[in-house]
């Protein structure tokens, strides 16, 4: 990371690898500090925060969720190598050339093309409230994580014009389903898309090769992880194949490619659902898609 990064070798961070950051095990899901309110869209703000900040375990030991912080750290790190930054580098590198409706931060114009959010419903009695959890004690590191400066799951901050036109690439990506499922099925087939290539077969199987399984010190439940993307298993598993990979987003929305049966998937929604993983909604549509394969 310094090498790209040079600020960031601070606080027992000299040695990370960007691999870490890839897969949760940076230690670095939340800063300790309290953050100035506006901090999410305040690109320097943040990622100084994130370069003075010392990691909550030893690196590479364990691994938990970096839910916000994965994308202004991947984020600078692609902003000082490319010189772009990572909104402009999906729109110039990827979205663009495939013209596919995805964008880190967009202006005031595409306000009446995105549906406002509605907060998620309290969990029914059978099931653990997994956000509730997280959010007990506001010196945690879990609460930090989603909650330092402002909580993130508020309707009222992600429904603002300010959330939108920032670029927070780990919360505010705008898209459509159909748009993340054809993305997603040029990774499911070979990694390229109407003649345009995003990823190497060599890099796609990064992508799905294991970096860490177990318990997640942010969710409290077992997660397994790729290079930057989540993968199958047997708690949360997406369709019978275990290459698939993708991720969730809050709420219920997702997006994966399975190399296996050679498709895409997309899901997206403005109701969110209580479910920190895998929402039972999005769940049912998968399994009638792989049924009908």
């Amino acid at each position: 990371m310094s090498k790209y990064w040079p600020e960031f070798a601070q606080a027992g961070k000299e040695k990370i690898p960007v691999n870490y950051l890839l897969s949760h095990r940076a230690g670095l899901p939340a800063v300790r500090k309290q953050l100035p309110p506006d901090a999410f869209s305040n690109w320097p703000v943040m990622c100084a925060a994130l370069a003075a900040q010392e990691p909550w375990w030893e690196p590479g030991t364990r691994h938990g969720y970096h839910a916000l912080t994965f994308g202004y750290l991947v984020g600078e790190v692609i902003r000082r190598i490319t010189g772009k930054t990572p909104g402009a580098y999906l729109r110039e590198e990827i979205a663009g050339p495939l013209e596919l409706d995805i964008h880190i931060g967009v202006d005031a114009s595409f306000d009446p093309r995105i549906a406002e959010l509605i907060g998620a419903p309290p969990p029914p009695p059978d099931k653990a409230d997994q956000i509730g959890a997280m959010a007990a004690d506001p010196e945690s590191m879990t609460f930090k994580a989603i909650a330092n400066p402002r909580p993130v799951l508020d309707p009222a901050l992600v429904n603002s014009r300010a959330w939108r036109g920032a670029e927070i690439p780990a919360a505010n990506g705008h898209a459509t389903a159909r748009a993340l499922a054809a993305l997603y099925g040029g990774l499911a087939t070979g990694g390229a898309l109407n003649g345009y290539r995003v990823l190497s077969p060599a890099g796609i199987e990064r992508a799905y090769t294991e970096q860490a399984f177990g318990p997640d010190l942010i969710l409290g439940v077992d997660t397994r992880w790729g290079l930057g993307f989540a993968l199958n298993q047997p708690a949360m598993r997406v369709g019978p194949n275990p290459r698939t990979f993708g991720h969730p987003g809050a709420g219920g929305s997702i997006g994966f490619a399975d190399p296996d049966a050679r498709v895409g998937f997309g899901y997206t929604m403005n109701q969110m659902g209580s479910d920190a993983l895998l929402d039972p909604r999005v769940a049912s549509l998968f399994n009638a898609m792989f049924a009908a394969l």
